[in-house]
């Protein structure tokens, strides 16, 4: 099963901290603010800097194992971030507002991971995904049962679930059949590693 660290790219630290426990991937949340692309979870506080995503894909170097997560309504943040990206090393890029996955389109290192938070955005998923294949899906775990895992999996070989940040949650996500779990919680993850 796949150890991916929920918003642990969103400092540099924690960025450090998760691939050093040797998760299979990296999430770092990716905003357009001010023209600038940074790097962090929710809205921008007074006085806290975030980093930029330049800053995170250097401290990510050639390492693989980095996820973006595209946040905001703008679809200029896709073409940013795939404009970054350009011949860069290999990232998987994730988001609920699907369209912006097009800015990736034929981008041979970028693998595209559609997103759903909530009933509506499932069922709009499945539907999709029986017209045509994904690179992969990420979906929240209240909304999975063995029959829509097993659905999922016909049409990709990547089923992230998330959040699973305690022992009840990893249980459930196994018996569910999915192939990653997206988890806050590093020790967790570091024994799926």
């Amino acid at each position: 099963m796949l150890a991916v660290a929920h918003r642990a790219g969103n400092s540099v630290a924690g960025l450090r901290a998760a691939l050093a426990t040797g998760v299979d991937l990296v999430e770092a949340d990716v905003y357009l603010r001010r023209d600038a692309l940074e790097v962090r979870h929710g809205r921008a506080r007074r006085g806290t800097v975030a980093p930029s995503l330049d800053e995170i894909l250097a401290v990510a170097g050639d390492d693989p194992r980095l996820m973006l997560d595209l946040k905001g309504r703008s679809i200029e943040v896709a073409s940013r971030v795939a404009q970054a990206l350009r011949a860069g090393p290999s990232v998987a890029v994730c988001t609920k507002q699907w369209a912006m996955l097009e800015a990736f389109a034929g981008d041979p290192n970028v693998r595209r991971i559609l997103s759903a938070a909530n009933r509506l955005q499932l069922a709009r998923l499945r539907a999709r995904l029986r017209r045509s294949p994904a690179d992969g899906v990420s979906i929240r775990l209240r909304l999975l049962t063995e029959p829509v895992v097993a659905e999922l999996h016909r049409a990709t070989d990547l089923v992230l679930a998330w959040p699973v940040d305690t022992e009840a949650d990893l249980a459930r996500a196994e018996r569910l059949g999915v192939s990653g779990v997206v988890s806050k919680s590093l020790p967790l993850l570091s024994r799926l590693a």
